[in-house]
């Protein structure tokens, strides 16, 4: 009754031979530690900055126009052209204003030509005048002497009259030509003015930055024909919220942007516009730039007016992981590196501001080696 047992005995044992190892820890991983640098997340006092935007302009641009009405001759530059100081840009017809130019000459000549012959009569009226008063005075004395009848004496007396008459008669003439040629002289000025306005030239050396006037066109007093800027003075000017003027004054130092430059620098407020827009209650405040290559009026540029401090966090640049929309960075924990998403804020070249995700004191893997991953193993190096 015994022999059913064995089998059974028999099988168990086979089963425990088979199957019945027993499961091994697992192992520690082997990967050597990859070596970072780190930096700490840290509270920083920054400036409160108000940004605003704005245009490059020139400080010194002169809009070119007309003074009279006459049809356009030559143009002489392109927009894009560098003039020099006095080039002449635009030429105006002048045939009208030449003739006046010569016609008030030749009236000049007239009068010069007449002035030999006034001064010759000058010169016979006063030879006859002295003439006249030596004689009255002769016949004066042959008067009181009784030598000669009143009769006599009464004709001296009158041609020293006539030769005194013909004498201012010949100075007045003289005089008028004086004036004349004088008042010919204004003409000559005015007509060779109105000559000197057809020939338009530069006011100083620039850039030829607009041009609305070809050959034959008729120019009229104020309407734009060209627009040059002076190179190497432009300035941007920001609009700023008349809220935020107070904290802006003449002199202060600002960082600005350009953006189409990629340039990032520091500028002066040089002038506050004392008038506020009334449609979009903002002002222009006008900053210098100093002088740099590409520069160009028209350009778009930002602004950033300091308005007190404020307390941020703030990690190194090269902490900062992007992978699309999201934001993390490595934290250091017992010599492994873990991966934690962050909300960032404001950024700037000392750093940048982190909203959430982080506290003041954690140490980051800064920057973030190429492939390294979360639960890594790293060892600190400096």
């Amino acid at each position: 009754m015994r022999f059913p047992l064995i089998p059974i005995i028999s099988s168990v044992a086979i089963l425990s031979g088979c199957g019945g190892t027993e499961p091994r820890p697992k192992a520690a991983s082997s990967q050597p530690a990859i070596p970072v640098q780190t930096a700490t997340v840290s509270v920083q006092q920054w400036p409160d900055l108000y940004e605003a935007t704005g245009t490059v302009r020139a400080r010194t641009a002169a809009v070119l126009s007309s003074k009279l009405m006459a049809y356009v001759r030559e143009v002489g530059v392109q927009v894009g052209d560098r003039v020099r100081e006095g080039q002449l840009l635009v030429t105006l017809d002048s045939q009208d204003l030449e003739a006046k130019v010569r016609g008030a000459e030749a009236a000049e000549a007239e009068v010069l030509s007449a002035i030999p012959e006034a001064d010759n009569g000058v010169a016979y009226a006063k030879a006859n005048l002295d003439l006249a008063r030596t004689t009255f005075q002769r016949m004066q004395e042959l008067a009181s002497k009784k030598s000669i009848s009143n009769q006599e004496f009464d004709e001296s007396s009158a041609r020293l009259k006539s030769a005194q008459a013909a004498y201012e008669m010949a100075r007045a003439k003289r005089t008028e030509l004086d004036s004349k040629r004088a008042e010919v002289q204004q003409e000559i000025r005015g007509a060779t003015i109105m000559r000197d306005y057809t020939r338009i030239a530069a006011p100083f050396s620039g850039l030829v930055t607009a041009k609305s006037v070809e050959p034959g066109n008729l120019a009229t007093p104020g309407a734009p024909l060209l627009t040059v800027e002076r190179e190497g003075a432009y300035r941007l000017e920001a609009s700023v919220d008349e809220s935020r003027l107070p904290f802006v004054k003449t002199g202060q130092t600002v960082e600005v942007a350009l953006e189409s430059l990629d340039r990032r620098l520091t500028a002066r407020v040089s002038e506050i516009v004392p008038a506020v827009d009334a449609a979009s209650r903002t002002d222009i405040v006008k900053i210098d730039l100093p002088a740099m290559p590409n520069l160009r009026s028209g350009m778009f540029g930002r602004a950033w007016f300091p308005m007190g401090a404020r307390q941020v966090l703030t990690i190194p640049p090269p902490a900062l992981v992007e992978r699309g929309q999201l934001q993390s960075v490595f934290v250091m924990d017992g010599g492994f590196a873990h991966t934690r998403l962050v909300t960032t804020g404001e950024r700037r070249q000392t750093g940048i501001e982190v909203l959430s995700g982080l506290s003041a004191g954690e140490k980051l893997v800064s920057p973030a080696p190429l492939g390294l991953t979360d639960g890594a193993r790293v060892e600190e190096r400096p």
